[in-house]
C-alpha cells in the first residue's frame, strides 16, 4: 500500500506540514485528512510539496478544497516547493491562478 510521509513543522507564524511521496487516488484519503487537522488548527498554513514527485488529478482536488476551506475561514494558505511538472498541469488546468505558491519556506512571511 503506499502511504505519504508528513513532517509537521513551524517558521515563524506559519504552521507547516511537509509532505513526501505520491499524492493519487491510493493517499489523496491520507492528505485529506493531514490537511483538515491542520486548517482547523492555524491561521496561517504552508503546505511543503517539495518532496512530491507526483499529483494526480485527486491531489489538485484536494488543494482546491484546502484553498476555498481557507479562504472561507480567513486562514492564510502557501504551497511550497511545487515542482515544475505539477505547475504546468496548474496552468493547464486553470488552478495555478487560485493558488499562492511560494519557492521555499523561508518565502513565507513575504507572502502574507
Amino acid at each position: 500500500m503506499s502511504s505519504l510521509l508528513f513532517t509537521k513543522l513551524t517558521h515563524l507564524e506559519w504552521s507547516i506540514l511537509s509532505v513526501e511521496g505520491q499524492i493519487d487516488s491510493k493517499t489523496v484519503g491520507q492528505f485529506q485528512e493531514a490537511l483538515a487537522q491542520d486548517i482547523d488548527s492555524t491561521q496561517r498554513l504552508g503546505i511543503d510539496l517539495t518532496k512530491v514527485s507526483f499529483m494526480s488529478s485527486a491531489g489538485l482536488r484536494a488543494l482546491l478544497m484546502a484553498h476555498n476551506k481557507t479562504t472561507s475561514q480567513g486562514t492564510s494558505l502557501a504551497f511550497i516547493g511545487i515542482n515544475d511538472d505539477i505547475k504546468d498541469v496548474m496552468r493547464v488546468t486553470g488552478f495555478l491562478q487560485h493558488f499562492n505558491l511560494i519557492s521555499t519556506v523561508e518565502d513565507l512571511p513575504k507572502a502574507v
